[in-house]
C-alpha cells in the first residue's frame, strides 16, 4: 500500500547494521509485511510489528512474517526495545505532534537506529480496506520539514514522494 520508494535503501541500511551480528527490528505499522519480506535473511535476529488494525494481521497473514505481533497503537502501547526501529509510512496517519512524540518513543526504544519512511509531497489518502487509520492526517509534508520536526536524522533518501531518514543511537 505504500510507495517502494526508500526501501531498499532502508533494507541495505539495516543490513549493514547487521553485518558483524543480527538485529532485531521494531517495525511500527506492518501493514502488508513489506519490511518484514524486505529484511528477511540471516541479518535479522528477531521481528516485531506494531499493528493498528486488527484485520490487517490475518488478511496479511502477518504471524508468518513476524516473530510477533502487538495489536495496538503504537502512540500508546509499550513498545519493546529493539536494536532497529522502523516508522514506515506511518507519521503521516496521524497530526505533526503525535508523530514527533510517535519519534521520540521509538527513538528511545532502539539501540542502535530509529528509520522514518514518509511522503514528502502533497500526498492526499483515504481509507483502505474499511481501515480509517489508513487516511492521510498531515498530506503536507516535505524534506525540510521533516528535518526540522524529527531530531536527530543524520542520513535519508530523497525519491519523488517519499523520503527515509535515519537516526543512528550508537
Amino acid at each position: 500500500m505504500s510507495s517502494s520508494e526508500g526501501k531498499s535503501w532502508t533494507r541495505d541500511r539495516v543490513h549493514a547494521l547487521g553485518s558483524e551480528r543480527p538485529v532485531s527490528v521494531l517495525d511500527i505499522g506492518p501493514g502488508v509485511g513489506t519490511y518484514a519480506k524486505l529484511l528477511a535473511g540471516p541479518q535479522l535476529s528477531r521481528l516485531t510489528g506494531v499493528e493498528i488494525w486488527e484485520p490487517y494481521v490475518e488478511t496479511y497473514r502477518l504471524h508468518e512474517y513476524y516473530d510477533e505481533i502487538i495489536l495496538g497503537d503504537a502512540r500508546t502501547v509499550d513498545l519493546p526495545t529493539a536494536d532497529v526501529v522502523i516508522i514506515g509510512d506511518v507519521a503521516e496517519h496521524m497530526t505533526e505532534a503525535d508523530a514527533v512524540a510517535l519519534w521520540a518513543r521509538c527513538c528511545a526504544a532502539a539501540t542502535r537506529a530509529a528509520y522514518l519512511s514518509i511522503p514528502i509531497v502533497h500526498y492526499p489518502q483515504h481509507e483502505i480496506e474499511g481501515n480509517p487509520h489508513e487516511i492521510h492526517v498531515d498530506e503536507d509534508w516535505n524534506h525540510e520539514r521533516v528535518l526540522s520536526s524529527f531530531e536527530g536524522i543524520g542520513a535519508w533518501e530523497l525519491g519523488s514522494e517519499v523520503g527515509v531518514y535515519e537516526r543512528l543511537l550508537a
